[in-house]
């Protein structure tokens, strides 16, 4: 168990409870859950998608061609991304990471994967049908429990910031010396008024 232990200490996914400090986990179980699920159904949404394209390519017009090689592409790429800011996002408690986690999910793969399902001139096989409504499913339930688990994060991490500026104030104050980088002078706090 230590072995475990120093390991995510190293990694940043795990600090020891310090005495006297509240700690609160911060990470979304369902989002972890939907994540962890999410990475190992991407490499067969891939291949099924990489077929499905090889299979319906040659009977499509050119723009048409085009539009599905680079959205396939759009996605592949942005899905291995999305999914490491997920998982550094909800694991770490990080909110940069879950926000562009969010905003990735929302405003390019949800438009993407609409467009794969719902335009009509695209010849639509069964199989793709199926495994892009699963997609789907997956993705509006990560940016549903993505939303929640960003909006705990940001409540708790502004109360620790309004928290420690109350901590702040009352503590008396030890210096108000300023150095001077250029000069290398010291000015207390009564001089520079």
């Amino acid at each position: 168990a230590r072995c475990v232990v120093e390991k995510l200490q190293r990694l940043g996914l795990f600090r020891m409870k310090r005495p006297g400090i509240r700690t609160e986990v911060l990470s979304s179980l369902p989002l972890q859950m939907m994540l962890f699920f999410n990475v190992f159904y991407f490499p067969f949404w891939c291949l099924c998608e990489g077929i499905m394209l090889a299979l319906k390519y040659g009977l499509l017009p050119c723009y048409y061609q085009f539009l599905l090689v680079a959205a396939f592409l759009i996605l592949a790429l942005a899905e291995g991304l999305r999914l490491y800011l997920g998982y550094i996002g909800n694991l770490q408690g990080k909110v940069p990471e879950l926000a562009g986690f969010l905003l990735l999910s929302f405003l390019i793969q949800l438009p993407l994967l609409l467009f794969l399902l719902m335009d009509e001139h695209i010849i639509r096989l069964p199989l793709e049908t199926a495994v892009h409504s699963i997609y789907l499913v997956f993705l509006a339930s990560e940016i549903t429990a993505a939303f929640f688990a960003l909006k705990v994060m940001t409540r708790q991490l502004a109360t620790q910031f309004y928290l420690k500026q109350f901590e702040d104030a009352g503590r008396p104050r030890t210096s108000s010396c300023i150095k001077c980088p250029l000069s290398g002078s010291i000015f207390s706090g009564n001089a520079l008024t």
